[in-house]
This record gives C-alpha cells, sequence and structure tokens, in this order.
C-alpha cells in the first residue's frame, strides 16, 4: 500500500513540477514577445504578464525597471540632441552676418592701392573667409535636414535624376579639368525617393568629389540601384576613413577640408531607406551609394 501511496504522491510532484515549468516557460514567451514590440514601436507601455507565477512575475517587473531607466535616458538624449541641433542653427545664422560683411570689406580693400605682400594677406584672409562662409551654410543645412523627419516619396528614375547632377556640375568640372568617365545602365531603374533629398545627396557627393579629386572622377549607376563615385585621393588614413561621414568631424587635405557634405549625405541617404559608405584602396576614393528595390 505503502509504495503505490509513494507513487501517487510523486506523480503529483511530477506533474505539478512540469506545470510550473509549463507556465514558467510560457511567461518567458510573453516577456520576451511583449519586450520585441516595446522596443520597435517605442512606446511607454510595460511588459503585462497574464500568469501568476511569482518568479515570472519579479522578472517582468525587473524587466520594467529597466525600461523606464531606458527611456529617461532616450528622452535625455533626445532633448540634448535637439538643443545641440537648435544650438548649431543658431551660431551658423548669428555668424552669416559678420562674415558677409567681412566678405564686402575685403572686396573693398582690393580695390584700394597696396603691396605685393600687403594683397598676398589679403588673398590668405578671403580664402579662410571663403572656408568659414562655406562651413557655416554647411552647419545650417545639416541642422535643417536633421530636423526634418519625414521624406517625401515619389517615382524617381535614378538614371535622370543621376543625368541632371551630372550636368548641374559640367561647368565646375570643366574649369578644374576633370571629364568625369560616366557608365549608365541602359535600363531605367525606378525607385521611390524624396527627389529633392535625392538631389542633395548627390550634390554633396560630388561637390566633394571636384574639391578634393585629383583630376579624375568615374560614375557608374548599376540595375540593382547601386552608384559608385571613384576618384583619385592621396593621402587620408584609415582613421579619417573611419569617421567619414561623421557628424563635425573635419578631414583636413591640403588647403581645403572635408565638412559636412558627406554627413548630410549620409543622413538624407538613410531616411529614404538607402546605405552609403565608403571605400579607400590605392590611394582612390571609392563612394558607394545604394537603393535597393522595396521589399528586396
Amino acid at each position: 500500500m505503502l509504495p503505490w501511496i509513494l507513487f501517487g504522491v510523486s506523480c503529483v510532484i511530477v506533474v505539478a513540477l512540469a506545470l510550473k515549468m509549463d507556465f514558467m516557460r510560457r511567461g518567458m514567451a510573453e516577456i520576451g514577445e511583449q519586450l520585441r514590440e516595446l522596443l520597435a514601436d517605442d512606446t511607454n507601455n510595460l511588459i503585462f504578464i497574464s500568469f501568476g507565477d511569482r518568479h515570472v512575475r519579479r522578472l517582468a517587473a525587473k524587466v520594467n525597471e529597466q525600461l523606464r531607466l531606458l527611456r529617461r535616458q532616450r528622452l535625455r538624449y533626445l532633448n540634448g540632441d535637439k538643443e545641440l541641433k537648435e544650438a548649431v542653427s543658431n551660431i551658423s545664422h548669428d555668424l552669416r552676418t559678420p562674415l558677409t560683411a567681412i566678405s564686402g570689406y575685403l572686396e573693398l580693400l582690393e580695390c584700394e592701392e597696396k603691396s605685393e605682400e600687403v594683397g598676398r594677406y589679403l588673398q590668405q584672409i578671403a580664402n579662410r573667409t571663403a572656408v568659414m562662409k562655406r562651413l557655416t551654410e554647411e552647419l545650417f543645412c545639416y541642422s535643417v535636414a536633421a530636423s526634418v523627419q519625414e521624406v517625401k516619396q515619389e517615382e524617381v528614375v535614378l538614371n535622370r535624376a543621376l543625368e541632371e547632377a551630372l550636368l548641374a556640375y559640367y561647368g565646375a568640372f570643366a574649369s578644374k579639368d576633370i571629364v568625369p568617365d560616366i557608365k549608365m545602365c541602359a535600363v531605367p531603374v525606378h525607385r521611390r525617393l524624396d527627389s529633392s533629398a535625392l538631389s542633395r545627396v548627390f550634390g554633396n557627393i560630388l561637390s566633394n568629389a571636384l574639391k578634393y579629386s585629383d583630376r579624375d572622377l568615374s560614375v557608374e549607376l548599376k540595375r540593382d540601384g547601386t552608384i559608385i563615385f571613384e576618384n583619385m585621393a592621396k593621402g587620408l588614413t584609415q582613421t579619417e576613413m573611419g569617421r567619414f561621414f561623421d557628424r563635425f568631424y573635419t578631414v583636413e587635405t591640403g588647403e581645403n577640408s572635408m565638412g559636412l557634405g558627406l554627413s548630410i549625405a549620409k543622413l538624407l541617404t538613410g531616411r529614404m531607406g538607402g546605405t552609403i559608405e565608403a571605400e579607400y584602396e590605392e590611394e582612390r576614393l571609392r563612394i558607394i551609394l545604394k537603393f535597393a528595390e522595396e521589399g528586396v
């Protein structure tokens, strides 16, 4: 009789343990699913557990505690980033007036009689003032681009948009004896993109090539939506390449400096669902831009 009683008690314990393990397993799965949805949707909701197991509820409470902390940190980051963008916009706007005045006085000085040495000094001042004006404009453009979260999607033919961008820089390239080697796929490549943002991306990449290319540039558009800009660019380092698209990071090259153009290009490309990256091999710089088809 006793063995049967012990067997019955053992069976009850095994069943109870199995049920408890099943509850815990289902509770863990529920926590994992809700956590994935909460992180994806970025809502203020917390994890709710429908099971009564105290261990699972304790785990859910710990996860909720970390979610609250994560949201407080994210809100602090967003507020700080917003304040930084506003400060950059205000500073760049405030710098425009004195820089314009300086440029005006420099032009007046050019009309005055001066020695060769003074003329050389004034030319240096004019060059650096022009650089400051360009960087100020880029700061303002970056702050504006960063503040606009939505893009207007419309049907765009990449072949045509790229041709228009190249034509816009035809005179600038000719003045530097640069004859672009252009390879376009024969088939029209259609994408749904923001045409204005796309034009800005192409313009910033071509402007970068115009400033730093050693009198060469090749542009290739492939059928899969990949666009490759390649040119000779001596003197770049791996450290500089690692931060190529970072905002506020400047690469000094000769008399020029690489400003925010590529950072703006990366920001806008990401907004449109594309990718952009840079490669550097055998002193050749390659900017690879890609807009894949939807669902690919």
